[in-house]
C-alpha cells in the first residue's frame, strides 16, 4: 500500500494545483510564472541526481572503477527516449506561439496538455522505478527515500497544474474543461509508475539503467523546456532564485527522508 499510495501523491499535487483556476480570476503573470518554473526545474535536477543518478552509480559499485557505466547508458536512453517523443508527438508549450513536432490540426489547447503531459512522463518514470526499487528489497533505496522523490515531485507539481490550466482557460475554454485537462494532463505520472513498476519488478538487474533513464528523461525536460520558458522575455533572476530553492528543498528532502 506505501506504493500504491506513493505513487499517487504526485498526481493530487498535479490535480490541487489544476483547481487553482477555480479561485484565481486571472492568468499568472510573468514574474510568477518564471517563479514557478524555475522551482519545478530545480526540484527535478536535485531529484535527478540524488533520487536517481547517485543511487544508480551505488546499485553497480560490484563493477568497480565502471560503476558509472549503467548510469551513463541508462541517462542517454532517457534523453533519446525523450528526443524520439518530442518529434513525434505535436505540442505546443505554454509560451510558444509555434508548436513542435509532425504538422498537426489538432487545437492549441490539445497541443499545449500534450506538451505538459509530455513533460509529467518522466516523472512518473522516476516516482515507479524508486519504489520498484524499494518493493525489489535488493536495491539502496529506502520507503522514506522514495516517498521523498514523490514529495518533491508534487510539490514541484502544483505549481505546474496551475501553469496548464491556467492558460487554458485564457484562450477560452470553461473552468471545469480547464481544470479537468489540467487532471488529465498528470494521470500518465501514475500510469507510467505503475508501468515502470510491473517492468522493473521482473528485471531487477536492470534498475541501474530505469533509475537513470528517468534522470536522464527528466534533465531532457528541464534543459529543453524549463529552463528557456524561465529565462524568455526581459532579464530576470526570479527563474534563478526560484530553482536554487527548488534545488536545495528536494535535496534537503532526499538527504534528510532517505
Amino acid at each position: 500500500m506505501e506504493a500504491f499510495y506513493g505513487i499517487l501523491i504526485p498526481f493530487l499535487g498535479t490535480s490541487l494545483g489544476a483547481a487553482c483556476v477555480f479561485f484565481l480570476k486571472k492568468t499568472l503573470s510573468d514574474a510568477v510564472q518564471r517563479a514557478l518554473t524555475g522551482f519545478a526545474a530545480g526540484v527535478m535536477v536535485a531529484a535527478s541526481v540524488w533520487s536517481l543518478l547517485i543511487p544508480a552509480i551505488a546499485q553497480s559499485a560490484a563493477l568497480g572503477r565502471w560503476s558509472f557505466l549503467p548510469a551513463a547508458l541508462g541517462f542517454w536512453a532517457g534523453i533519446l527516449f525523450l528526443l524520439a517523443l518530442d518529434h513525434i508527438i505535436p505540442h505546443l508549450h505554454v509560451k510558444s506561439g509555434q508548436a513542435e513536432g509532425p504538422k498537426s490540426r489538432l487545437q492549441r489547447t490539445t497541443m499545449m496538455v500534450l506538451a505538459v503531459t509530455l513533460h509529467n512522463i518522466p516523472e512518473g518514470m522516476a516516482v515507479g522505478v524508486v519504489y520498484a526499487g524499494y518493493l525489489s528489497g535488493q536495491a539502496q533505496i529506502t520507503a522514506a527515500g522514495a516517498l521523498a522523490l514523490s514529495l518533491g515531485i508534487a510539490i514541484q507539481n502544483f505549481p505546474e497544474g496551475a501553469i496548464i490550466s491556467l492558460p487554458l482557460r485564457a484562450e477560452g475554454m470553461k473552468k471545469s474543461r480547464a481544470f479537468l485537462d489540467g487532471v488529465l494532463s498528470g494521470v500518465v505520472e501514475p500510469i507510467g509508475a505503475v508501468l515502470t513498476i510491473l517492468v522493473a519488478r521482473h528485471v531487477i538487474p536492470a534498475l541501474p539503467y530505469l533509475l537513470s533513464f528517468a534522470a536522464g528523461s527528466m534533465l531532457y525536460v528541464v534543459v529543453e523546456e524549463l529552463i528557456p520558458e524561465m529565462s524568455q522575455g526581459t532579464h530576470t533572476n526570479v527563474g534563478t532564485i526560484f530553482f536554487a530553492i527548488g534545488f536545495s528543498l528536494m535535496m534537503v528532502l532526499d538527504v534528510a527522508l532517505g
